[in-house]
């Protein structure tokens, strides 16, 4: 009886460390993972101040809270199902989809630029005059803009994990939607909040404390109209880099060499800065294919808008 508890709990012992070498796995590639999807998640960032421009600031949280949720729900009930099916039956499609999503980017995008330079070419609507339809429809676009910008992080982290069991690639996919998903809009939540920290830091006491709350107050609302313009070029740089990918993974090998051969001659050109300088062009250079194909996309919704009215 003795030896044969004994087997057991060695038996059991071995259980343990298997199963805990395989969370150190996914563990780690889930880690993998999300580091190498950090470009869009800055973008993400980037993108989703703008959504609370203009809003009453005590639904600023409440607006970011709702997003979150219904980023999280596009990560793990829309997205991460496709992922593993498609990755399974259909491995092949997942990248014109992420094209059509970046080409939606891309459109979106220049909709923004067009709309900055007050050309609306016959495309207005009615804006809501409610808060309540005025919050609704900002969420809405913010899930809607959300959903592309994370079928992008779950493809990268998807391929990070390509040869791994099913399981073990849902597991990792959850881990790095839910992580991103809480870093992303607990910044997001931050930033948008920095103008009431700003307030409370001026009516404490300190000259410095004041003064820096003060800077705060007066600072935000430039910060945050910079980061509504930079949201607007991540949209189109993000789109761009999706579209210029996604040809050269079919087989076409421009405008992916061009960029490339620029972005490495710049590279050589700039001595000790050559890896920033060769990041920017390779970002400008996307981001101007964004803008054009964008523009292209805008040019036929619009013309097949004024056609129906």
């Amino acid at each position: 009886m003795p030896s044969g508890l004994v087997a057991l709990l060695d038996d059991v012992a071995g259980i343990t460390k298997l199963a805990a070498a395989s969370l150190d796995d996914v563990g780690a590639a889930a880690g993998k993972a999300g580091s190498k999807a950090i470009g869009v998640v800055v973008d993400d960032t980037a993108v989703t101040p703008r959504y609370v421009v203009g809003l009453a600031p005590e639904r600023e949280l409440p607006i970011i809270f709702k997003i979150a949720v219904g980023s999280l729900r596009n990560k793990l009930l829309i997205l991460l199902p496709a992922a593993l099916i498609l990755s399974a039956f259909a491995p092949q499609a997942i990248t014109p989809l992420l094209m059509l999503g970046g080409a939606f980017l891309c459109f979106e995008g220049a909709e923004k630029v067009l709309e900055a330079f007050g050309d609306k070419h016959g495309m207005e609507e009615e804006t809501p005059t409610e808060a309540a339809h005025l919050e609704q429809s900002k969420v809405s676009g913010a899930i809607r803009t959300d959903l592309i910008l994370s079928a992008e992080i779950m493809a990268i982290a998807l391929s990070s994990v390509a040869e791994s069991p099913l399981l073990s690639q849902a597991v990792v996919l959850a881990l790095v939607g839910i992580g991103i998903t809480i870093g992303v809009y607990g910044v997001v939540g931050l930033i948008v909040k920095m103008d009431d920290i700003g307030l409370h830091l001026a009516k404490r006491r300190g000259a410095a404390t004041r003064a820096f709350g003060r800077g705060l107050v007066r600072g935000m609302p430039i910060v945050m109209q910079l980061l509504s313009i930079v949201g607007t070029a991540a949209m189109i740089w993000v789109g761009g880099g999706i579209l210029v990918h996604g040809l050269e993974g079919l087989g076409l090998h421009e405008p992916a060499g061009t960029i490339h051969h620029a972005s490495e001659a710049a590279a050589h050109a700039s001595g000790a800065l050559g890896g920033f300088t060769g990041w920017l062009v390779t970002a400008l250079l996307s981001g101007l294919l964004g803008l054009v194909v964008g523009g292209v996309i805008a040019f036929v919704v619009h013309q097949i808008h004024k056609y129906r009215h």
